[in-house]
């Protein structure tokens, strides 16, 4: 096939990046591995597989065909946000009961992170039908409602990370589907209340509390780290200390103290980036980073060129998914964020991430396959 061939169904301005990515992902987790022995490499190059190959169906997959389809999306994503719920399915971990245990091959699956791209295509199937013009407040209230939904029921896990994933790139999606500037407005200081009373019970004895302790400490040593110094406290200190210690080259694959150590915490996953950094320096850093704006910059570019709204709210809605994740996996091991377990897209250990982030890249090239050629 020639290379106008290979154009015309791989958009190769975002593929490439995105194999960077997978590479470099599989780099870092490789040099893990040698110190850390929950960073099975075989493990995440299996994820890797998966992932492409999930990938290649929904690329090959004509992804209009979903624009009609926003009951059976709806169901979907409540049957996996439920899934771990349900007796004999449901694993927990880490105080969540996230995950389940795939029957025969005894692995196990994260189905809330398949339900971050399942909620994308809800919200943009039901928001397209507006045509960039959401004109009565019935029908942003019936879009907010749905958007609670999958929110809700995230948080029964409990898994407010990812709950904050779905919340935002939903959120994105609706004000990017015509939503007047004023009721969004309102909507924010609604939520921004209501995350403000939620904090406040939960710190204040005999009223209800709904975070949970652990929730509760990370929030609270995001603004006074000295508060928790052997728990959570501890773990954004080693994280900042890694990042700073890297210098501007790295120590080098097989130098690095901390996540060699055993100094830093979760080094494979939530603190991924901290670990990178110190082993690849500022100059890692910055081409992580760059490849990250390369990827994203080409996404929203294919955005602005296809006219069909659905294609165009998928693509706001995996944007905002990937810069969400990329902003709290980066910002909170460098002190600008709280920490949360929210992994980064391509690098963290986890093949549950991997296989949905590859989905969203494959829903990428199907918006870009099914295009009007002019586009």
């Amino acid at each position: 096939m020639s290379s106008t061939g290979v154009g015309q169904v791989l958009y190769l301005q975002q593929l490439l990046p995105t194999l960077m990515l997978i590479g470099f992902g599989a780099l870092i987790i490789w040099s893990a591995s040698l110190t850390i022995p929950e960073a099975s490499f075989p493990r995440q190059m299996l994820g890797i597989v998966l992932g492409l190959v999930a990938a290649y169906a929904v690329w090959t997959y004509d992804y209009r065909i979903l624009a009609n389809m926003s009951t059976a999306l709806l169901i979907v994503d409540i049957v996996l946000m439920v899934l771990p719920k349900i007796p004999g399915f449901g694993v927990s971990a880490k105080g969540m009961t996230g995950w389940i245990r795939i029957p025969f091959i005894g692995l196990r699956f994260q189905p809330s992170e398949l339900a971050k791209l399942v909620t994308i295509l809800l919200m943009s199937s039901h928001a397209a039908q507006y045509n960039g013009r959401i004109e009565t407040l019935k029908d942003y209230l019936k879009l907010c409602g749905i958007l609670t939904i999958p929110f809700l029921l995230i948080l029964l896990q409990p898994d407010l990370g990812t709950g904050l994933i779905v919340l935002v790139s939903g959120a994105a999606i609706i004000i990017c589907a015509g939503a007047p500037r004023s009721w969004v407005l309102v909507t924010i200081g609604i939520v921004v209340l209501g995350a403000t009373l939620v904090v406040v019970t939960s710190m204040t004895p005999g009223l209800p509390h709904v975070l949970k302790q652990y929730q509760l400490n990370r929030l609270i040593v995001f603004v006074d780290p000295s508060v928790d110094p052997t728990g959570d406290g501890y773990n954004l200190q080693q994280a900042k200390i890694a990042v700073g210690s890297g210098g501007f080259f790295g120590k080098g694959i097989g130098n690095a103290t901390q996540s060699g150590s055993g100094f830093l915490p979760e080094a494979h996953t939530d603190f991924v980036f901290a670990l990178m950094a110190e082993k690849f320096g500022f100059l890692g850093s910055t081409v992580l980073l760059g490849l990250f704006g390369w990827m994203l910059f080409a996404t929203i570019s294919l955005a602005q060129k296809v006219d069909s709204p659905f294609a165009k709210l998928i693509l706001v809605g995996i944007v905002t998914m990937w810069s969400f994740q990329l902003l709290q996996n980066v910002g909170m091991c460098i002190g600008l964020m709280p920490i949360t377990g929210i992994p980064l897209p391509f690098i963290s250990f986890g093949s549950s991430s991997m296989i949905s982030q590859l989905m969203s890249v494959g829903m990428v090239h199907s918006i870009w396959r099914h295009r009007p050629k002019a586009a």
